[in-house]
């Protein structure tokens, strides 16, 4: 979960979708530039996993395997968090939040 702010920060997949209605990664409308080379200009939001450290959950120290994240997406849920901010995007009180 991550809120509308915090999705620009999202990485962007290479491929454009197959559907392009709503997708952010289409050539039309700004969304992808044509001959991009997305190895030297999405850096900075994908996820590396040959870096030696990863990232811990703030709630329950695991790791975490996303770019700009403070919050594993299982917290994030379980809260209703976002997980790149901790902005609280829906009230869980009388929710069953579970993981499994």
């Amino acid at each position: 979960m991550v809120c509308d702010k915090c999705e620009k920060k999202l990485g962007k997949v290479v491929t454009p979708d197959v559907w392009k209605a709503g997708a952010r990664n289409t050539t039309e409308g700004g969304g992808r530039k044509v001959d991009e080379n997305k190895l030297l200009t999405g850096r900075s939001n994908r996820f590396s996993p040959y870096t030696t450290s990863f990232k811990k959950c703030r709630i329950c120290k695991s790791n975490i395997h996303q770019a700009h994240a403070h919050f594993c997406t299982g917290c994030a849920y379980k809260k209703g968090i976002c997980a790149m901010c901790g902005v609280k995007l829906i009230d869980v009180k009388n929710y069953k939040q579970s993981s499994a």
